[in-house]
């Protein structure tokens, strides 16, 4: 069974482990406990049968969201937690008064470009060589709408 949560303090060790399997330039402990203890942020986990299985953290200010930080454990990747953890943040962004959900993905990671847009995201920016090894960042948003709560 999936469920998505407040992340909490005891959750960083697996949080952790997942964010360095997945990024080179990984967040450490203290990144995550700022937006643990953020007003603005909301750092959220899923679990699958009762284990840590991914993260997403999310800022919400006046009228604009952003996608900080997101990944799925590389063992779980394909399942559709990814794409529960997007819809979850189309979601709150809105409850919470956002209009605009931005983020940014590094150019090379083709399937979580192919998944936002699948959730209505478009290519807006690219930020030259940001990432290691001279990787692209495509800066990719959202208008949101009321509407938009669950409807992909």
């Amino acid at each position: 069974m999936i469920c998505i949560r407040p992340m909490l303090e005891a959750d960083l060790a697996a949080v952790l482990r997942i964010e360095q399997a997945c990024f080179f330039r990984a967040w450490t402990s203290e990144h995550f406990l700022a937006e643990i203890g953020s007003e603005r942020g909301t750092p959220v986990v899923v679990e699958l049968d009762g284990r840590v299985a991914g993260y997403l953290c999310l800022t919400v200010l006046l009228d604009e969201a952003e996608i900080l930080d997101v990944a799925v454990d590389p063992a779980l990747q394909g399942r559709g937690i990814g794409a529960q953890l997007v819809q979850w943040a189309c979601d709150e962004a809105i409850q919470r008064g956002a209009r605009l959900l931005l983020l940014e993905v590094r150019a090379t990671s083709q399937p979580a470009i192919a998944l936002y847009e699948r959730f209505g995201f478009q290519q807006t920016g690219l930020r030259k060589a940001y990432y290691e090894d001279n990787i692209d960042a495509v800066l990719m948003d959202k208008k949101l709408m009321k509407e938009d709560v669950d409807a992909v």
